[in-house]
């Protein structure tokens, strides 16, 4: 039951804009979702420094690169798609294909993307002709407000409806709750309470599940250039990217030039100091459980937590684990520049010490490897539970689509049965609109007989 009048009417202003906007052509609502991704490219910088003011985590730098990338790439992957109308037909099947907007979308939006997780899932439901209303993090409420307004200013000089993109003000976990059972589809971005709660709500929803992404090095590898992409990775916006590298796997006869070459970057502290890594250790996890003081924070900030001193050059903390699965707590997910490195005998073992990683937190997420031998690329596909595998790339930075990799741009990256979620792949605008298949009799198919099906 919907008890909350500004929910109430949210819901009903969004479905009086849907109602409009339904009407308009591809070439109108692609003006508009291009109107939005383009509003967050031009403005990358100040957007940035809104989201670290308003959040406390992350890095300015790094999140104008983000605002960039990401309206970049998600509006490249979706500019010549057709979303509105006959969208395609299948002349073997004899098909024709048309599609439906879903309505009004709710998308719940998380406190370490309050920039492009908005941008992304409001052009995933512009595209696919919905109305979308955002209900933010507390920490993120401002940022997503100024998006709304600013959306609606695109929407508006594009000739779309008043109300099609809006925002629940002054939010709450229960405004939350009540808009996702209102609304005719969830896109749930954010922690895992929250993602069940969508789960709940009655509604089509598609969540997220917990990152904790294991990393290979393969022995046949430029490992300078496997090291430089993990440590792009893994620092990147201080290590908040749910799809950042976060445990090492490296061969056993090259571990010590590893963490040579770890710390060649200039960019990475290392300690074998084991009271050193027993105070972060528990910094990180007291009682086994994420420390949220050191979400996004710098390498510098979190080594302070524990009484070390470490250079504000670093950009990462690198420590030596003492297992891998549930033999020590730095193989669970971290969400900051705190990573852990092990060796491995052979890549059978690596392969198993990722899954055991990924069983204990992060399954159906991502993994990366660093590798040129196809036999262990396709090992490691089969044999890890995640949706994606990264191949040679920065996992943080391509997980969740680029130019150059073949996964749908996005921020939200479904973690399929393992993770709990609906898919197993990352969020698209196809996945926020009904598509009608209208199916005629396919001239000249021959019917085969019993003896045939059955042979």
């Amino acid at each position: 039951m919907i008890a909350d009048t500004e929910i109430q009417d949210l819901v009903a202003r969004a479905r009086a804009a849907q109602a409009v906007y339904e009407r308009m052509s591809q070439e109108e609502v692609d003006a508009i979702v291009k109107g939005v991704a383009k509003y967050v490219f031009d403005n990358a910088e100040p957007l940035a420094r809104m989201a670290v003011d308003e959040s406390g985590i992350g890095l300015y730098e790094d999140k104008i690169l983000k605002n960039k990338g990401k309206s970049r790439t998600i509006w490249n992957n979706l500019k010549d798609k057709k979303s509105r109308g006959v969208i395609g037909e299948d002349s073997d099947s004899n098909l024709v294909l048309v599609a439906k907007p879903m309505g009004v979308v709710g998308a719940v939006t998380p406190v370490t993307n309050p920039i492009v997780t908005p941008m992304c899932n409001g052009m995933f439901a512009l595209k696919a002709g919905n109305a979308v209303i955002f209900a933010p993090h507390p920490k993120a409420q401002k940022c997503t407000e100024h998006l709304t307004d600013e959306f609606m200013k695109v929407v508006k000089a594009n000739g779309g409806p008043d109300d099609l993109v809006q925002v629940v003000r002054n939010g709450s976990i229960d405004k939350t709750r009540e808009l996702m059972q209102a609304v005719d589809v969830v896109v749930a971005t954010g922690g895992p309470a929250m993602v069940k709660s969508a789960y709940s709500s009655g509604k089509p929803s598609f969540g997220v599940g917990a990152g904790n992404v294991p990393v290979i090095i393969d022995r046949d590898v430029d490992l300078k250039a496997a090291i430089d992409k993990i440590v792009t990775g893994a620092s990147f916006d201080n290590g908040i990217i749910c799809s950042h590298e976060q445990f090492v796997l490296a061969p056993e006869e090259q571990y010590e030039e590893t963490l040579q070459l770890f710390e060649a970057t200039g960019k990475v502290w290392i300690t074998e100091d084991e009271e050193q890594i027993d105070r972060l250790r528990e910094l990180v996890f007291p009682d086994g459980y994420l420390n949220k003081d050191v979400v996004g924070r710098s390498p510098r900030e979190i080594a302070a937590m524990a009484g070390i001193d470490v250079p504000a050059s670093a950009r990462l903390i690198l420590l030596p684990a003492s297992g891998a699965g549930s033999d020590d707590v730095l193989a669970k997910e971290k969400l900051c520049p705190v990573i852990a490195i092990l060796p491995y005998r052979n890549f059978d073992e690596a392969v198993a010490k990722a899954r055991a990683n990924l069983l204990v937190e992060g399954a159906g997420h991502s993994a990366a490897l660093h590798s040129d031998n196809e036999e262990h690329i396709r090992s490691a596909g089969i044999g890890l539970p995640v949706s994606r595998l990264v191949i040679n790339q920065p996992s943080s930075l391509t997980a969740g689509g680029s130019l150059t990799n073949g996964f749908a741009p996005t921020t939200t990256l479904g973690c399929g049965s393992w993770g709990g979620n609906s898919i197993s792949e990352n969020l698209d605008y196809k996945h926020l609109m009904n598509i009608s298949r209208i199916g005629k009799v396919i001239a000249g198919k021959p019917v085969p007989t019993d003896e045939e099906i059955w042979a």
